[in-house]
């Protein structure tokens, strides 16, 4: 099942980035539909790269807590160097983070080499390669996402295995979207919906953690019966 903090942090910063994207598209295209492009990311007044560290800082710590504050052992091999099955979950986690990690790395490392002009033209050729890498990293990670989300949820049965199911198509959006940004990056309705299918993946997360991890928490909990 991966850890608490595993569900929680990269549900937090799904949610938080999506609600971040709909705002700057929704303004954007509001102040000006003519010139408006639908990035990946977008910057902050006084730090420029905050969402990309915000990714980088959410991933690193859900990796760790996945590989090794939450086993036993602090690590998650067993004594003869391989993955115990009850771990296979955190590894899951694990390479999901690790996917949007590169991909936040990536986009700072495409933003300082080549940083855009104030207003976005993807018609002009370095902001349009470099936009288009970007979402090209993105749909990579989000590839990967899928991959193992749709792996991880072959044993789940019944209305477990519905909320992945749910998930699983959330992630096809995501994914679908962000390709047809490549191609189509002025179009205000695949920015918004990518942007949506961040929150809605945030979201789900977040239902998850009150669908399975809390009652095992209360369950715990001393005094509990």
């Amino acid at each position: 099942m991966g850890t608490l903090v595993g569900h929680v942090l990269p549900g937090a910063v799904f949610l938080i980035i999506g609600m971040w994207h709909l705002f700057n598209h929704i303004r954007l295209h509001a102040r000006s539909p003519s010139s408006y492009s639908s990035p990946t990311w977008f910057p902050t007044p006084g730090v420029r790269h905050l969402e990309l560290f915000l990714i980088m800082s959410a991933t690193t710590v859900s990796v760790a807590m996945e590989l090794f504050v939450g086993p036993e052992r602090g690590q998650p091999l067993d004594s003869s160097g391989s993955i115990p099955s009850n771990h296979l979950h955190n590894f899951e986690h694990s390479l999901i983070s690790i996917s949007f990690f590169t991909y936040a790395v990536v986009a700072l490392i495409f933003d300082r080499a080549a940083p855009p002009p104030a207003v976005l033209d993807p018609r002009k050729a370095r902001a349009g390669v470099v936009l288009g890498l970007t979402q090209l990293v993105g749909a990579v990670a989000f590839s990967l996402q899928f991959l193992l989300f749709h792996l991880h949820s072959t044993d789940h049965m019944g209305l477990e295995g519905q909320y992945h199911l749910l998930l699983q198509v959330v992630i096809i959006v995501s994914l679908a979207t962000t390709l047809i940004g490549i191609s189509h990056p002025r179009s205000f309705l695949v920015g918004f919906l990518r942007s949506a299918s961040i929150l809605f993946q945030g979201t789900w997360s977040l239902m998850w953690l009150k669908r399975c991890h809390m009652p095992m928490i209360r369950n715990t909990a001393p005094g509990s019966t």
